[in-house]
């Protein structure tokens, strides 16, 4: 079972957009030396729907290779056709990686049923851990936690990852989990809060930037010392909320630029942070220092 801080991890880019190997790895010795408990490379704020195939896979297999077994990672697998999430989890598979995250099909649309066998699909069709990812409110897909309930028992599908932000959605789905299937918090703003409810960690955008003190509070929380992992969350609050003050990854690839992590690149149609945001992240990164 994994558990604790989760990184989210940008995908580092050249200024003309292109991957940049090198600070990939400077990324991923960063996270293993800052306490990091698992990466997940290619998922969505790893800027996945603007990769094509043949890149996403080429970004697995190097993260993989750079981890070497030090922590685990996971691999961002989702997409909204079921024969291109196949694809994409066959190929994490065979990289190595240690499980899949697969976001709901966006734009598309589909039907809770819909939604049930695709995930059945991918599950049988290659056998590694794989991990739900509900993100409605960029997905325009809601997966509800009846149709969490009849996918949880799948043998490789071991835990949700929950970004909606809602307590109510998260106590449900807490009531869903055992030893096999675990929820994570895709929520930044109310993970503390979701963990210390019996969340078994957090995917978090939030540990590209501050990646110690994101490792200390889950922590704190997975340990059930509410105070002290609520001490260090009120820190972090300004990143939670400033990190999407423009779409996400743009403040966050600014916010590791920033801190000499990767050089300015990011692939259309997403834009670099603009100067009027500049001012409100650095604020939030000094307030998490």
């Amino acid at each position: 079972m994994f558990q604790g801080s989760i990184v989210a991890l940008v995908t580092p880019m050249h200024a003309d957009g292109s991957l940049d190997e090198a600070n990939l790895a400077k990324l991923v010795e960063f996270h293993i030396e800052q306490g990091t408990d698992a990466i997940v490379a290619m998922g969505t704020t790893g800027e996945s729907a603007t990769l094509d195939e043949q890149e996403h896979c080429q970004v697995v297999r190097q993260v993989v290779k750079m981890v070497a077994g030090r922590v685990p990672v996971i691999a961002g697998t989702g997409a909204n056709s079921t024969t291109e999430a196949i694809n994409l989890t066959r190929s994490a598979a065979e990289a190595g990686a240690d499980a899949c995250l697969l976001v709901t099909p966006y734009y598309n649309k589909p039907t809770q049923e819909g939604l049930v066998q695709h995930y059945k699909a991918i599950a049988d069709a290659v056998d590694i851990p794989q991990i739900l990812y509900n993100v409605p409110g960029r997905t325009a897909c809601d997966m509800l936690p009846e149709t969490v309930a009849r996918l949880k028992d799948i043998k490789n599908i071991v835990g949700i990852k929950d970004a909606t932000g809602d307590m109510v959605v998260g106590k449900a789905l807490i009531e869903l989990s055992d030893d096999n299937f675990a929820v994570y918090s895709g929520d930044d703003a109310s993970s503390c809060e979701l963990i210390l409810m019996g969340a078994k960690g957090s995917i978090s955008v939030t540990a590209n930037v501050a990646p110690a003190k994101l490792h200390n509070m889950c922590e704190q929380a997975l340990a059930g010392h509410s105070d002290a992992a609520k001490d260090i969350d009120k820190d972090l609050q300004p990143l939670h909320r400033d990190l999407f003050v423009e779409s996400n990854p743009i403040p966050v690839k600014w916010a590791v630029c920033e801190l000499g992590l990767i050089n300015k690149g990011i692939r259309l149609p997403m834009t670099w942070l603009t100067a009027e945001s500049e001012e409100t992240v650095k604020a939030a990164m000094a307030a998490a220092q």
